[in-house]
């Protein structure tokens, strides 16, 4: 594309602050990534609380923004200083509270947090609707039920994503599917149930339509970039207020879209820190604990499994492989490094030859478990071997969420045609789909894009809040617009992986008191 034909007011930014980086991808008319920024982070666990400071999620919100401006000046020689509309999205759940005055009222505590099991499991009782520890709604009560002074004052209660369109717009709303991961939704209304909202108002005395955000649809516009919100953004003054401003959504709304799994019957996984699964359906299945229930973007009801856990044991290893490289000399570039292990996975037994591992670095819900220990177990006699080792360690991140999805597919009947994957669980081609695939028995797709993960979809949604026809559906817009040409991988795992990963979660099941115990005495 020449410098001077780019015109960024034709462009839509989407920006993500997932739990291991903050990413912006700028997407054209086309929908297709003309430039993108990044910052890495890590969660921090201080006082008992999973949490990120305040100061960081600001600063790397701007380095990110920067990284993006020096992309767009490296490839197009030109100043990013507009765009035709902006979309935030980031980790859902979690808890952020602020007084009349917008003071923080209490630590960031995010979706890893498993300290709210008394309240989510009365609340769930309430409300016979399964509300997992993670809820926002949860951390509320389980702070009324800990007596937590700050609660009296909570004039706004809100999660990081609707924190940062708050800063950009002024605007205290959100997209009906992060909404879903703070307080149940009704999908015929496309809002905060409210019945509800009445049970939980008999039980406190606190009416939460005050102090939620609002709730909007997919396509709707959200506000516009403040004077003070385009500085929180750019610093440097050079990007300009007034932009529209797509409604927030969470990493499971913006995977949904990135993936074109929007549509009923569709659904996608993403693999990265955690991992969970979407199931789009056209009715909400029975009540287990195990499945969440939130909605797409446009508020269709969705069966979700998610895990706290997936890839950080995987990464622990590689940085161990890592250092091993650099102590004999022979320093290792680390994407090659997870190249070469994930390509290793292939190799070995189907079963992973007896050894087993649980990648729990914190609590899990799925299999009830308040915190984690990572375990490697195997027995005297085990196929020990570098790619059974690394197979194991992949299973191992599939298997709790293999254990959700059992409950949707054997229990509830819900149909699992094709399976849409992203995430980094998923970048060396092919070894990530395979072992998905032998979890689910279904065929599991990549597409091209799928790098770009859930800013990419949060672009998306901007584009279409901006560019939608009349009438047009999202389900429709991103069919006809965006994917009827998109490349894709598709891989089907074969009888002896889906049997090998079958038995190694048999092992797996029978051997979680041994978590449990590590979690005690560790």
């Amino acid at each position: 594309m020449e410098t001077e034909m780019m015109n960024f007011t034709k462009t839509v930014l989407g920006i993500e602050l997932g739990s291991t980086r903050i990413k912006a991808v700028l997407i054209d008319e086309k929908h297709i990534p003309v430039a993108s920024g990044e910052f890495e982070w890590e969660n921090r666990f201080v006082n008992g609380i999973w949490t990120y400071p305040m100061d960081m999620i600001k600063n790397g919100l701007q380095t990110c923004f920067a990284n993006l401006k020096a992309d767009v000046k490296a490839k197009f020689d030109a100043d990013l200083t507009t765009v035709g509309a902006i979309g935030v999205s980031a980790m859902m759940h979690g808890y952020l509270p602020f007084d009349k005055e917008g003071k923080q009222l209490a630590e960031f505590r995010t979706w890893r947090n498993t300290i709210t099991g008394e309240a989510a499991a009365e609340l769930s009782r309430l409300f016979g609707f399964n509300i997992p520890q993670r809820w926002s709604i949860a951390h509320l009560y389980q702070a009324i039920l800990n007596g937590e002074e700050h609660v009296k004052d909570i004039d706004y209660l809100t999660t990081l994503a609707g924190y940062i369109h708050w800063q950009l717009t002024g605007e205290k709303l959100m997209g009906v599917g992060e909404a879903s991961g703070m307080f149940p939704i009704d999908s015929t209304t496309k809002d905060y149930d409210g019945t509800m909202l009445r049970q939980f108002k008999a039980l406190t005395g606190i009416d939460l339509r005050g102090i939620l955000p609002k709730v909007l649809v997919a396509g709707e516009n959200a506000g516009t970039l403040t004077e003070s919100g385009a500085l929180f953004l750019d610093p440097t003054g050079a990007f300009k207020a007034g932009i529209p401003v797509a409604p927030c959504e969470g990493d499971a709304g913006t995977g949904m879209a990135a993936t074109n799994s929007v549509r009923v019957r569709t659904g996608n996984v993403s693999a990265g820190t955690s991992d969970f699964a979407m199931l789009v359906t056209d009715h909400a299945p029975g009540v287990h604990r195990e499945i969440d229930m939130v909605t797409t973007p446009a508020g269709l009801p969705v069966a979700m499994v998610h895990c706290n856990n997936c890839t950080s044991d995987i990464n622990a290893w590689v940085n161990l492989f890592s250092e091993f490289a650099l102590a004999i000399g022979h320093p290792t570039d680390k994407g090659q490094l997870f190249t070469l292990l994930f390509q290793k996975a292939l190799e070995g037994d189907a079963d992973c030859g007896g050894l087993l591992s649980f990648n729990y670095f914190s609590g899990e819900g799925v299999t009830d478990l308040d915190s984690g220990r990572p375990l490697f177990v195997r027995l005297p006699d085990a196929g020990m071997t570098l790619p059974n080792f690394m197979r194991t360690h992949m299973l191992s991140a599939l298997a709790t969420l293999k254990i959700g999805l059992d409950i949707l597919t054997r229990t509830e009947k819900l149909p699992i045609d094709k399976l849409y994957g992203h995430g980094g669980f998923f970048k060396t081609p092919e070894v990530g789909q395979r072992m998905l695939s032998a979890a689910v028995g279904a065929p599991v797709s990549v597409m091209d894009t799928a790098g770009e993960g859930g800013p990419y979809g949060m672009a998306l949604l901007c584009a279409y809040m901006l560019w939608k026809d009349e009438g047009e559906t999202l389900e429709d817009y991103l069919d006809n617009k965006v994917f009827s040409e998109a490349g894709s991988t598709t891989v089907m795992a074969s009888e002896e992986d889906i049997a090998g990963f079958s038995a190694f979660l048999e092992r797996y099941k029978k051997a979680l008191p041994v978590e449990r115990t590590a979690t005690e005495v560790v």
